[in-house]
């Protein structure tokens, strides 16, 4: 596999990818076809020439003056992506998930089988088991929190659809600390309906994930994480609590069959004042995800239901259901939209639905116009 990025057009194209390809011959092309070669073999016949034994992509000296091949010894690299994405590339080139044509497509010369066991060695190269599979980075659901350790920005709105008018659109940025950790910040812009229209900053979150475990043979991925809600909002004007909150929370998402999963999330909202009551809340989100033809983009319809209760006597529960569509907008799936509405189960009188809608840009893996 070969996930590179040039302006490189044309003929140039070709002239490199024959010097990429110089030691396939044409008899090892004819020998590709026949039986069912091991992952190795598939590696070492036809991914060699640019990608090298060790994987580490320094083998073909004219290639590397013009471009940086991938390492797939680099562990923070290699096991991000979901193998169904490395093998789209490997069977049907770059472009099938917006990178170079330089990699060419090997779908014609193998057999589906074949390139998922070359895959599969591909993966080998890293050897720190410490670092979460992508497969187990499940889609993001509007409400419940996710386990996986995330490189993301998200730009989230949300919108009342009846009684006093609250807009709220919160800038999410995450970023993973090597293989288990990940920080986040959160802010807030908010439009609040009064005598008239406020607007301004809301209560700003710091936030800290720690992966504890995770098993992609079994399919599931368990988080702890903590956040903290800083005051910074003008209480007076609608924007902020006016005090401090902790919430401590855990996370759990498993892969199910058929392209479904699960995520579930429970904790505390804990406030740093004694007259303001705790809240326990938990969550859970169900989907399945499709796609438009073989490699094309990602459906994920997902049901989630939202439930808080204040740790009080006599408290109600508030029970919520949100509908919701993810998808994908380009071709190297590192854009993606969600859509829902957040509909109250119960105490509808008091509670409006919500319109919610967030913008994902997963940066690892590219710039925003990159891979379209």
């Amino acid at each position: 596999m070969l996930h590179i990025r040039t302006g490189l057009t044309g003929a140039s194209l070709w002239t490199i990818l024959a010097l990429a390809s110089a030691e396939l011959s044409a008899g090892q092309r004819e020998q590709s076809v026949v039986g069912g070669r091991s992952g190795r073999e598939v590696f070492e016949v036809t991914c060699v020439a640019c990608h090298g034994r060790d994987g580490r992509g320094t083998a073909n000296a004219e290639l590397t003056k013009i471009v940086t091949l991938p390492d797939f010894s680099d562990c923070s690299f290699a096991v991000r992506e979901p193998e169904a994405d490395w093998f789209a590339v490997a069977h049907s080139g770059g472009p099938a998930r917006g990178f170079s044509p330089l990699m060419p497509p090997w779908g014609s010369l193998y057999t589906a089988d074949e390139l998922k066991r070359a895959v599969a060695h591909l993966r080998t190269f890293c050897t720190d088991d410490r670092w979460p599979r992508g497969e187990l980075n499940l889609p993001r659901p509007l409400v419940t929190g996710k386990a996986f350790p995330e490189d993301e920005v998200v730009v989230s709105t949300s919108a009342a659809t009846r009684g006093a008018g609250e807009v709220v659109s919160k800038f999410i940025y995450e970023r993973r600390i090597g293989a288990l950790n990940q920080v986040e910040v959160s802010v807030p812009l908010a439009a609040v309906e009064g005598a008239g229209w406020t607007t301004g900053v809301g209560d700003i979150a710091l936030g800290y994930k720690r992966t504890l475990a995770h098993d992609v043979t079994r399919g599931h991925i368990f988080s702890v994480s903590a956040e903290v809600l800083l005051p910074v909002g003008r209480e007076s004007r609608g924007l902020g609590k006016g005090f401090a909150i902790v919430e401590p929370f855990v996370t759990f998402g498993q892969l199910l069959p058929g392209d479904s999963f699960v995520q579930a999330q429970a904790g505390l909202e804990i406030p740093a004042v004694r007259d303001e009551d705790s809240e326990a809340f938990w969550r859970a989100a169900a989907g399945r995800s499709f796609r438009t033809g073989r490699f094309g983009r990602a459906w994920s319809p997902m049901l989630e239901v939202v439930a808080a209760r204040p740790l009080a006597d006599a408290a109600t529960t508030h029970w919520d259901l949100v509908p919701q569509m993810q998808v994908t907008l380009n071709a190297r799936q590192h854009i993606r939209v969600n859509g829902g509405v957040r509909f109250p189960v119960n105490d509808r009188r008091d509670r409006s639905p919500t319109v919610i809608f967030y913008f994902l840009w997963d940066w690892f893996d590219g710039g925003l116009f990159d891979g379209w």
